[in-house]
């Protein structure tokens, strides 16, 4: 399988494996094992609730489902666990833009330019009907490169309660995607805060120390 293959196939279908906006995080953790790094945008930092098994990076509400889930495309490799890519689960990045388009349109995935994430220096498109988001960075007089893909969350209202926090201090916390610093290590680098925290992909990303390059 080719990260290629990996994209379409969460474009077409809206997840990758048992990891998609709404699902339990118990039955990923199930399938998956433990995250391989960890993170958290709390300020007391006292609960995790954002998560990464390599490239794949999720962020988990504090009622245990997944509220948002991306896949950073931007460093050297991309690094997925192998029950999900096949393989070692270790693919080149530096995917150009013409090579993800026909990707989707080979796969019969219908797509529109996405004007929101689109400024600056970088330019977006949304798959339709799953929603799935590919950010593409513009370097300057070359094509554009894949930043990240996305998936959209299931767009539920939590009413998760929040003043047992003593009495919850293990369970994932509310997910709060937007630009926060969160500890390092771990295989990924798990760190500091998004160089384009519109694009609303949680943990980790050029900026992060220890980072992949």
């Amino acid at each position: 399988m080719e990260i290629l293959d990996v994209l379409t196939g969460m474009a077409k279908t809206g997840r990758l494996g048992p990891v998609f906006g709404g699902a339990d995080w118990s039955d990923v953790t199930a399938a998956l094992g433990e995250p391989w790094d960890v993170g958290t945008t709390s300020r007391s930092g006292e609960r995790p609730e954002l998560f990464a098994y390599g490239d794949l990076e999720l962020s988990v509400c504090r009622c245990g489902k997944v509220s948002l889930v991306c896949l950073q495309t931007w460093r050297g490799t991309v690094e997925l666990p192998p029950s999900l890519a096949g393989g070692n689960g270790t693919f080149p990045a530096g995917l150009k833009h013409t090579d993800v388009v026909s990707a989707l349109d080979g796969a019969g995935c219908s797509w529109a330019p996405h004007p929101p994430l689109t400024f600056g220096d970088q330019c977006s498109l949304v798959v339709v009907p799953s929603g799935a988001n590919f950010t593409f960075e513009l370097p300057e007089g070359e094509e554009p490169v894949l930043d990240v893909m996305s998936l959209p969350g299931d767009g539920h209202d939590c009413s998760a309660r929040t003043t047992d926090r003593d009495d919850r201090r293990g369970a994932p916390a509310a997910s709060v995607p937007v630009s926060v610093p969160a500890p390092e290590g771990g295989p990924n680098g798990l760190g500091a805060a998004l160089r384009r925290p519109v694009a609303r992909c949680p943990v980790s990303r050029r900026s992060s120390p220890g980072g992949r390059g």
